[in-house]
């Protein structure tokens, strides 16, 4: 079973789809300490980008008297502009009222008065005053994102406090959105660009990998199907062919072996076929000069050697049994040629049977046997119509044969779980329960006809190549002139038939002795549905 479970494709498509899931959980949580490492390094960076800048600005803050600063803007501007580098001065006067009472004096790149009014109200909502309020001290790295004014999104990252005797200095640095700290800072972590393209191309990576198992699973369907299709429609030209459904390059090879193989089978079908036919013909034509030969010998042995007419019947006997055997041979090599190629396709089991039984009727009754039907409703079968019929016909003359008159034969037809039971009980004296699973073995009968247990033509002597003795002559004459069978041949087939035709429907056979006395085989069939 776990072997089974670690060969199935379904089930390796399953494991990775769990492995491509668990993965990212599993890195997740270290992929963001580490991003949560980087960004404190990179914010503790900034935080000393602008309190350089804050430092270097200090002597000309110290300069304003309250009206100007001279050379300001042109301070800021050389220190601004590098790398998206925003710079903003706010100062909030030493004999301000409100603690948060910050006010624009400059920024770069330069803005209007306008635009930086509606900014200073965006920061004021950001915080980043809050903690400027009393002390106004403390450099900070903040990575907090902002919407400017002018709809931009921005990530300020530092705020540098520089106090002097006009008031409390605020040195607010920013990155736009769009330059590489900006993308670095102020978004989840699953937000940022390395996080994103790696989610990309994982998520392309995992898409091929399991289309490639589906690519595999869906071909090996597409194979089970063409199979199932030869099995039911046979292997006749014309058929469905591996290499025409297949879409996958790599298993070009394999389907064009599958081809070759039903190739093969079908010209071993054709070839089997031909062979009975041919044998038959060849083994026709002497054992017919044989009789003929024989005929002048009868009536010369008739008029002077009644031993020698003795051993003339059985030449006769035995040439009739070659017949029969020559015909038995053929009939068994047609029928493995017919399991090869035979069509299924579904079978309304109980009306099929009840149609054959209509058959055997005066059959029945000629022998003094009555039929009894037990057939079930809406059963249906994936078979060959004549393959079942070959089944149905064998057990019911074998059936027939062994019933004594006014004897009855049930036939029944029931559904069991996913499979159809075809039954067939007789009235006979049933088989010896060490025998009974060697009846569907080739030549082997109970018939009366063979006390030898066998239907194989019986050994003339004491030895394959000595004549007969008188005793061993009149044995066999009285043999076959007392059989109850004689003139007919039974040489153990049927069963071998109807078992061959069985399994090469998917089904099995089994044979078992009815209570009080009797025979039951039943034959079990999967369903079409």
């Amino acid at each position: 079973m776990i072997r089974a479970f670690l060969h199935s494709v379904a089930a390796k498509t399953a494991i990775v789809v769990i492995v491509f899931f668990a993965v990212p959980l599993l890195l997740y949580q270290q992929f963001q300490d580490a991003d949560q490492d980087k960004r404190k390094l990179l914010l503790s960076s900034l935080e000393n980008q602008g309190m350089v800048i804050g430092e270097s600005l200090r002597p000309q803050l110290k300069e304003y008297d309250g009206e100007a600063l001279r050379g300001i803007g042109q301070a800021l501007k050389r220190l601004g502009g590098v790398d998206g580098l925003k710079i903003k001065l706010l100062l909030r006067p030493s004999n301000a009222d409100d603690p948060s009472g910050f006010f624009y004096i400059a920024s770069a790149p330069a803005v209007s008065g306008e635009y930086l009014e509606q900014e200073r109200a965006e920061l004021v909502e950001t915080g980043v005053f809050e903690k400027l309020q009393d002390t106004c001290a403390g450099n900070r790295p903040l990575g907090v994102r902002y919407r400017n004014p002018a709809g931009e999104e921005e990530v300020l990252t530092s705020v540098t406090p520089v106090m002097t005797d006009a008031g409390c200095w605020a040195v607010i640095t920013s990155h736009g959105t769009n330059a590489a700290l900006g993308a670095a800072l102020g978004n989840p972590y699953w937000q940022t660009p390395e996080v994103q393209a790696a989610f990309f191309i994982y998520v392309i990576m995992a898409v091929l990998v399991i289309l490639m198992f589906v690519g595999i699973w869906r071909a090996l369907r597409r194979f089970a199907r063409a199979a199932r299709m030869i099995r039911v429609q046979g292997i006749s030209e014309g058929g469905a062919q591996f290499t025409e459904i297949n879409r996958v390059p790599e298993l070009e090879g394999v389907a064009a072996e599958f081809d070759r193989m039903v190739a093969t089978l079908r010209n071993a079908a054709h070839a089997i076929r031909h062979a009975a036919e041919d044998n038959a013909h060849a083994f026709k034509t002497p054992i017919a000069t044989i009789a003929q030969s024989v005929e002048p010998l009868r009536r010369m042995a008739a008029e002077q050697n009644p031993r020698a007419q003795r051993s003339i019947e059985l030449i006769e006997r035995s040439l009739d049994r070659l017949d029969a055997l020559v015909a038995a041979s053929r009939r068994m090599d047609e029928a493995t040629a017919e399991l090869m190629e035979a069509p299924r396709e579904r079978v309304d089991l109980p009306r099929f049977v009840g149609s054959t039984l209509d058959g055997y009727t005066d059959t029945a009754a000629a022998k003094g046997v009555r039929l009894e039907r037990k057939l079930a409703n809406r059963v249906e079968v994936l078979a060959s119509e004549d393959m079942l019929e070959t089944v149905l016909e064998n057990l019911l003359d074998n059936a027939i044969d062994f019933s004594p008159e006014g004897g009855k034969i049930e036939v029944a037809v029931r559904r069991e779980q996913n499979d159809a039971l075809l039954s067939v009980t007789d009235a006979g004296p049933g088989v010896e329960a060490d025998r009974i699973q060697q009846i569907f073995e080739r030549y082997v009968s109970s018939r009366a006809s063979q006390p030898n247990g066998g239907d194989a033509p019986a050994s003339g002597g004491n030895g394959e190549d000595q004549p007969m003795t008188q005793a061993q002559e009149d044995a066999e004459s009285a043999r076959i002139a007392q059989s109850p069978t004689a003139g007919s041949q039974h040489f153990g087939i049927g069963l071998w038939l109807v078992r061959r035709n069985v399994e090469a429907m998917g089904g099995e056979i089994q044979a078992e002795n009815a209570s009080p006395h009797g025979l039951r085989i039943t034959a079990r069939l999967p369903l079409s549905g």
